[in-house]
């Protein structure tokens, strides 16, 4: 009897198992059921079983009208239809972001807010920079204490990520910079600010443009920049030439949006905030694990929150009329890293008409350098 039981358990189907596979993995995923194709025929009324307030086999289940709640639940809120909303508007509003990756760059940026570009800062910016009352004792050896920080000391691992270091090289360089406080008192009037919301609106042509959304870390001052370009540069800029880009349309790649409103202008900051200016903006290169910008997009996103945040203080100081050039510019400082190549700008609005491409330009200076190879 024994040896039929063995018979029988070498016939018997073995379990196959999967090593290092979950079971919801292994199992057979069942086949999604059609839905029934409902057929109405006019004039003729389905007999259904509600009624009967059961169910029948071969009467047709009843269409419910869906049920309304007499009270609000945030859990289950059906939106209504877009042309339905209360700021449902026909003018589509075209919309940028953080996340927003300009197929043509920097060219379409320069388009979409006016502006002249000059490469390389000039001369009294690098006389600031190289003056030994602007430097820090030791500045060089700090500097690179600095870059070892992020790269070495501030990590367990042998080659840290992207993330890690160049926010890690910013917080240090900025540190830095605040040691400057006993021989330059201004420092003590700024304050950083980070994870705040911008938004500003303008128009384009026959285009209507929006930029919304949080670009990074900020630093806020209770002083205005002074302007780095004189009158007379400023009153060159209407002979400039903006360069297009046809067949490509210059709203590509942008959101478009049917629900928004209109003139919707906010720095950030309430009203009495008393560090209203923004002085310098720090943009950080591949933090966002969600979105990766190539150089050229990346340097589009800091000429498009520069303009923005210098537009919304514009708005403020002088209303959301277009103004064909403002008695005392706005100027903006960019940082742009991604822990190896430091970015350089500086935006001055010049002007508020946008619409068409004659007239004074906005201005902005870009120059990038390679701080080291780690």
């Amino acid at each position: 009897m024994h040896q039929s039981v063995r018979h029988f358990s070498t016939l018997r189907p073995q379990a196959r198992r999967h090593f290092g596979v979950s079971r919801c993995l292994t199992a057979k995923a069942a086949s999604a059921r059609k839905p029934r194709e409902r057929v109405e025929i006019p004039g003729l009324e389905m007999v259904t079983y509600g009624e009967r307030m059961h169910y029948v086999p071969g009467l047709a289940k009843p269409v419910n009208p869906r049920w309304e709640r007499d009270y609000k639940d945030p859990g289950r809120h059906r939106s209504p239809p877009i042309h339905e909303m209360l700021l449902y508007k026909e003018k589509p509003c075209y919309t940028y972001n953080q996340r927003t990756s300009l197929l043509e760059g920097t060219r379409q940026a320069l388009w979409l807010t006016k502006t002249k570009l000059i490469s390389g800062l000039p001369p009294r910016l690098f006389s600031l920079a190289e003056s030994p009352a602007n430097q820090i004792p030791d500045q060089d050896e700090r500097v690179q204490n600095a870059i070892k920080n992020a790269r070495f000391w501030d990590t367990t691992v042998e080659r840290p990520g992207k993330e890690k270091y160049s926010n890690t090289l910013l917080i240090n360089l900025l540190h830095l910079c605040a040691t400057l406080q006993s021989s330059h008192p201004a420092i003590g009037r700024r304050i950083l600010a980070e994870k705040y919301s911008l938004a500003a609106t303008w128009e384009r042509e026959e285009y209507l443009l929006q930029i919304r959304g949080q670009n990074g870390l900020l630093l806020n001052c209770m002083d205005p920049i002074p302007e780095v370009s004189g009158k007379q540069e400023v009153a060159d800029t209407a002979d400039h030439v903006l360069e297009t880009f046809y067949p490509v349309s210059p709203t590509i790649d942008l959101q478009q949006v049917h629900v928004y409103k209109e003139e919707v202008n906010c720095i950030g900051f309430s009203d009495d905030y008393p560090y209203p200016h923004a002085h310098t903006l720090y943009f950080l290169d591949g933090v966002d694990t969600h979105c990766k910008l190539r150089p050229e997009q990346f340097r589009a996103k800091m000429v498009m929150f520069l303009f923005g945040n210098a537009l919304a203080r514009a708005h403020k100081l002088y209303g959301t009329q277009p103004q064909p050039i403002l008695n005392r510019p706005i100027t903006v400082q960019g940082v742009g890293t991604n822990g190896r190549i430091f970015q350089f700008m500086v935006f001055q609005l010049n002007t508020t008409d946008l619409s068409g491409d004659d007239g004074i330009k906005n201005q902005v200076i870009h120059l990038s350098y390679e701080l080291c190879t780690l």
